[in-house]
């Protein structure tokens, strides 16, 4: 296809010299003027268009098609405008169709020019014959000639006829415009009214709408702030009972530790202890001295130490504990202190086995003496095993078990002494006062409660 490459102008002064026929394709991107234009591509239809159209393509997109659009409105795209010499489009072609329905309607169009063309030749010759001009040259000339007399003798006569009706045209669509308008203006003022009346009813109505939205996004805001500050509440709590909890393990611990590091104390201060033996040895005058022995001595080793310490004095005697009451036998002497529950420490009584020769037997009122320190003899024993812890001196530590007896120079010193003023006579001891009555021939044995 032929396409003119000059503006519409150009294209219209061409098309009137020409006497041809002015086509405006107006086409966009989509896929009805790739259509549109490959028909116009096509050979047959560029053959017709090209001996009686001149053809001119204007994009939808550009200037030239809004310039165009004002004088003949383009409703459809892609678009095909046949405009004849005087302005009056001959067809106009919608959207896209095929090369054989545009090669039909350029054909239909070619057979309306050549009727107007001529029926214009007819009123030249009408024309001529009026005017008595000789004119039938115009018989014989070409075409083209034709054409070109036509347009400068005729279309101008036609012209002024046709700008006349559209004057008259103008004006009656001016008045129709006038009362069109006026019509308009007053549907136009009701409309605004009433448009003014919605838009009132709509701005109450999202008054309102934002009015419940504020109140929603406010009762929102107040339900988010009293959640949020019921999560930090919780979380204060939480980690207040975590901290309350990571104290009281702390405390738990510590006190464990206490506790643990006391028992190792304990544990190793009694192994200390359980290492050895501490007896103190209880006379029948009352008198006592203390040893340490190891805890896997015998009770034999402790009977001789105790024989050498009190010699013969009390002749054959037997170990005794007063609590729990229990009193060594043979048998027992070859038992260790561990084994008969006398570690860390004991209290053991000798209790003489015999009457020494030279006894003499007491009379009744001093057996009932007698009898009374014996039944007060346990509570004494206990009394004196405490004192011995709390008020005692310290004693030097116990000979080796398996060796000879230590000298009689390092015997350790009894912890209660014999009262100074007392009378002996074998096992009983006579006790005197500053005053002389009547008492000072009482005689006690060692487990009076007038020692104490």
């Amino acid at each position: 296809m032929l396409w003119f490459e000059g503006s519409i102008p150009e294209a219209i002064s061409s098309a009137k010299s020409r006497g041809l026929v002015f086509v405006v394709v107006v086409s966009g991107d989509d896929e009805q003027s790739a259509q549109l234009m490959s028909s116009w591509e096509d050979e047959q239809v560029s053959a017709a268009a090209s001996s009686c159209c001149v053809a001119i393509k204007v994009p939808a997109s550009s200037e030239t098609c809004v310039q165009f659009s004002q004088i003949y409105p383009v409703v459809c795209i892609p678009s095909s405008f046949f405009i004849g010499n005087s302005g009056v489009p001959l067809e106009v072609i919608a959207g896209g169709v095929t090369p054989q329905d545009l090669l039909k309607r350029i054909l239909n169009v070619s057979q309306v020019r050549r009727k107007l063309l001529d029926h214009i030749y007819c009123d030249v010759l009408n024309l001529s014959a009026e005017l008595g001009s000789d004119l039938t040259y115009l018989d014989v000339t070409l075409e083209r000639k034709q054409a070109f007399i036509l347009l400068n003798v005729v279309f101008p006569v036609r012209l002024t006829r046709k700008l006349e009706e559209r004057r008259e045209q103008k004006k009656r669509g001016e008045e129709e415009t006038e009362v069109r308008k006026e019509v308009e203006r007053r549907k136009m003022g009701k409309n605004m009214q009433d448009l003014k009346k919605k838009q009132e009813e709509e701005k109450t109505k999202r008054l309102l709408e934002e009015r419940n939205r504020e109140k929603a996004e406010e009762k929102a805001a107040r339900e988010r702030v009293r959640q949020q500050i019921a999560m930090d509440r919780a979380d204060r709590a939480a980690r207040y009972a975590k901290t309350q909890e990571e104290e009281r393990t702390a405390k738990e611990a510590l006190l464990l530790a206490r506790q643990e590091e006391q028992e190792a104390r304990k544990e190793a201060l009694l192994r200390q202890r359980s290492a050895v033996a501490r007896i103190q040895f209880r006379l029948p005058d009352g008198s006592s001295f203390s040893n340490q022995f190891p805890s896997q001595s015998r009770l034999q080793e402790v009977w001789d130490f105790a024989a050498q310490e009190v010699g013969s004095r009390y002749g054959n005697f037997s170990l005794a504990t007063v609590f729990p009451r229990r009193e060594f036998t043979a048998e027992d002497l070859n038992q260790t202190l561990l084994e008969l529950e006398l570690v860390p420490s004991a209290s053991i009584v000798l209790r003489p086995l015999g009457r020494p020769a030279g006894a003499v037997v007491q009379s009744s009122g001093r057996g009932l003496w007698a009898a009374l320190g014996t039944l007060l003899y346990p509570l004494l024993a206990v009394w004196r095993f405490l004192s011995s812890f709390l008020f005692a001196t310290p004693t030097p530590s116990a000979a080796p078990p398996r060796g000879p007896p230590p000298p009689r120079a390092q015997r350790p010193q009894p912890t209660s002494k014999r009262p100074k003023d007392f009378k002996k006579d074998g096992n009983i001891c006579r006790l005197r006062t500053q005053e002389d009555s009547e008492d000072d021939n009482n005689t006690w044995n060692g487990n009076s409660t007038q020692q104490m």
